[in-house]
């Protein structure tokens, strides 16, 4: 039978609502409807009649507003960059690391920094003993940056650097080490993070307060607009808000609404916008919520473009909204690992429909450690699959023209229209940022994601539901920190001896006048401290003495964790095991005369706080008492505030990878200071082969990724109960 045959009838929509029902929960069409976490109502079916009043649905590629694309050909003539975002211990291996790739198809460069190096301390400093070349490169002068791009030509090879506290000293390195390898500042191409206002919302690694920090980030855009036009002078991120918990509108509008506060920054240093804009550009994370994803990516070309007018901007250039994307490393499990395999595939051609202009792609084991080189070989592989044998670049947006991708693209449009304008209500991002708004909302929105998965209502496959009886054992990497600490050690110290000290003071004494005066540009004052191999450290001090360091608020979110637990839609085994939970924890309260008190800590440098305030709210919710830590603590400083605050237990949430060194370390020091009833148990990113190491060290409880949050706190719970007879 056909359209045309006799037998054909037409059916109307009507006619699909009645035949729906039937196999509809209660005979309601409604309730095949999907509610987004963003609040947006996905249905089963859209029809020409969502999209016959949207104003942008016939747009095309490269024009106005740009819904479609920047690019009028995009990867019909040129695909998107590969890049692997990698960095590893030394300047050495990473530089080893990235020759092979850029040999196996690699097409550029992006380079991730160790905790010491994002915080402004170079590895000799007492506060990142655990920190160094863990979770990425160690970057102390320009010595090491030459090392890291020796016999890489970086008049030919673009470099993205994730970089936002120590963005100057990074920055101006990178400049120098050019210059040392013959190529002048306006040949570079690439991208400098210099992100800070999502620094203060979600992943922490910032040095100064916001207000010296947006200073900064003015000189830097000043700074490149005069010196480095083929080089973008910063890269809006979404990316760590998803992956502290944002859903997709969140991590829109905020990203949207820093880049708008970006703006403001650079003309009000009597920049016009069309000379700096252009060379903006963003970095969004690509989770598993497919459909969404797409519709972001199109929906932020759409508002940039918007925003862009609002500030006058007449270059197309500068209404155009360019973007990197990163697979998610937040949905990678370390359960059944090689699923994450087909994880990364699936937000890669996410990314991939929704247009962006460059990609990486994690690989498998990054829940478990960073990556080896057969695992980021598939990673990168993944991209070549997708470019080379799919076809999909012949089409330019292939979901143009769908019903439901044009109603979904407006859709998530106005839900992040609605935060932003809410946004510029309190004034701006930088005083969204400041009062803390911005970061109790995603933080909620975490909270939100954590129990619904724990609650079984959001599956992830091999974790809440087609569970492995047993796991086997995946290879991971190791770094030794020490001996990479002690190698950069000796390497500041050649330099120091070998360099004029008078003459570097006298930079650094510069770089202060100049922030104490607000004179001059900071980044330029930088590149003549680093020329005369001034240290990270040495320049961040220097700015230090004047802006100081920021202290973030430890606050947590209530109520949220608790409130995915209701009998309507949790399963019936879970939610029992709750209420028991709940009911074991007051009767603990009534027993001891006080409820289990727990303090949750974050030892070193590591900044990524989501695992942490999740499980305080978790905890909270049951009925445990819970203090957090201050980001940054030494074990010192941990072990005297637990003890202060007389708690049962101590919970070290790390992925950063030091928790060989750090958390023996809090073991060692509650001992020394009279504590060791006080137990120890650690959660986060722990290769299985590192826990008998820590059950060794004294640790009493080790919670992977995956753990659902009940099943710890019960642990917890037993723990005390056992220490305390």
């Amino acid at each position: 039978m056909t359209p045309k045959s006799p037998e054909f009838k037409s059916a109307s929509l009507e006619d699909w609502a009645k035949s729906a029902a039937k196999s509809a929960p209660g005979g309601q069409v409604d309730a095949l409807n999907w509610l987004t976490p963003d609040g947006i109502t996905v249905k089963p079916l859209y029809t020409a009649a969502d999209t016959q009043d949207l104003a942008y649905a016939n747009t095309l590629p490269g024009f106005e507003p740009y819904l479609r694309g920047p690019q009028a050909t995009m990867y019909a003539v040129r695909p998107w960059t590969i890049r692997q975002y990698a960095g590893f211990s030394t300047a050495e291996e990473s530089n080893a690391f990235y020759r092979k790739a850029l040999a196996a198809g690699g097409q550029g460069v992006s380079v991730a920094f160790d905790l010491a190096t994002h915080r402004g301390y170079d590895s000799d400093h007492p506060r990142v003993t655990g920190d160094v070349g863990k979770a990425g490169v160690a970057i102390d002068s320009v010595e090491d940056m030459k090392i890291l791009f020796n016999e890489i030509p970086l008049d030919k090879v673009s470099v993205s650097m994730t970089m936002n506290g120590a963005v100057l000293p990074v920055l101006a390195g990178y400049v120098v080490a050019a210059e040392e390898q013959g190529v002048s500042q306006d040949q570079l191409s690439g991208t400098i993070q210099n992100d800070i206002l999502k620094e203060f919302m979600v992943r922490n690694t910032y040095i100064y307060p916001p207000e010296p920090s947006m200073r900064i980030i003015g000189d830097i855009i000043e700074y490149t607009a005069k010196n480095m036009p083929k080089f973008n002078s910063i890269s809006i991120s979404g990316y760590h808000m998803q992956e502290a918990g944002a859903n997709q509108a969140l991590e829109l509008a905020f990203t949207l609404a820093d880049g708008k506060e970006y703006v403001k920054t650079a003309m009000a240093k009597g920049m016009d916008v069309d000379e700096f804009a252009g060379r903006l550009s963003f970095f969004w994370a690509i989770g598993m919520n497919f459909y969404l994803e797409v519709a972001k990516m199109r929906a932020a070309r759409l508002l940039w473009c918007r925003i862009m007018k609002g500030f006058e901007a007449k270059n197309p250039k500068s209404l155009m909204l360019r973007t990197h994307c990163q697979t998610s490393g937040w949905s990678l499990t370390e359960q059944d690992p090689y699923n994450n395999v087909v994880r990364t595939t699936i937000e890669a051609m996410a990314a991939v429909f929704g247009g962006t202009q460059s990609l990486h792609t994690n690989s498998f084991d990054e829940a478990i450690a960073l990556p080896t080189e057969f695992s980021s070989r598939i990673a990168r592989n993944t991209q070549l699959i997708i470019q080379e044998e799919t076809h999909i670049t012949h089409v330019i947006d292939p979901w143009a023209g769908s019903y439901m991708m044009e109603k979904l693209t407006q859709d998530m449009a106005d839900a992040a229209w609605t935060l932003i304008e809410e946004v510029e209500a309190m004034g701006g991002m930088t005083k969204a940022v400041d009062s803390g708004w911005a970061k109790l909302k995603i933080e909620a929105a975490a909270a939100e994601k954590q129990a619904r998965i724990d609650s079984g209502k959001d599956v992830i496959v091999g974790v809440n539901k087609y569970k492995l009886k047993t796991e086997d054992a995946i290879e991971s990497r190791d770094i030794d920190n020490v001996a990479v600490r002690d190698g950069q050690i000796a390497r500041l110290q050649t330099i120091k001896a070998q360099r004029d000290n008078v003459a570097v003071q006298q930079a650094l004494d510069a770089l202060t006048t100049a922030a104490q005066n607000n004179s001059g540009n900071l980044l330029d004052l930088t590149v003549k401290a680093m020329r005369l191999r001034a240290t990270v450290g040495e320049v961040s001090d220097a700015l230090e003495k004047i802006f100081g360091r920021h202290r973030a608020d430890t606050n947590k979110v209530s109520g949220v964790y608790a409130a995915a637990y209701d009998t309507d839609s949790t399963h019936g085994d879970t939610m029992d095991y709750w209420n028991h939970l709940k009911a074991d924890i007051a009767a603990f309260a009534e027993q001891q005369g006080r409820r289990p008190r727990v303090m949750i800590s974050k030892l070193g440098q590591d900044g990524h706080d989501r695992g942490a305030k999740v499980v305080a709210t978790a905890f909270a919710d049951l009925g445990f008492d819970v203090d957090m830590g201050p980001l940054f603590q030494t074990p010192e400083e941990c072990a005297r505030q637990a003890i202060e605050n007389d708690v049962h237990a101590v919970g070290v949430s790390t992925l950063a990878a030091g928790h060989k060194t750090l958390v023996p370390a809090i073991i060692a020091e509650l001992k020394k200071q009279g504590a060791d009833d006080i137990i120890v148990f650690v959660g986060g990113v722990i290769p299985r082969q590192d826990y008998d190491f820590l059950y060794a060290a004294g640790v009493k409880g080790i919670y992977g990724p995956g753990t659902p949050i009940p099943v710890s706190a019960r642990d917890v719970l037993d723990q005390i109960k056992k220490a305390l007879g």
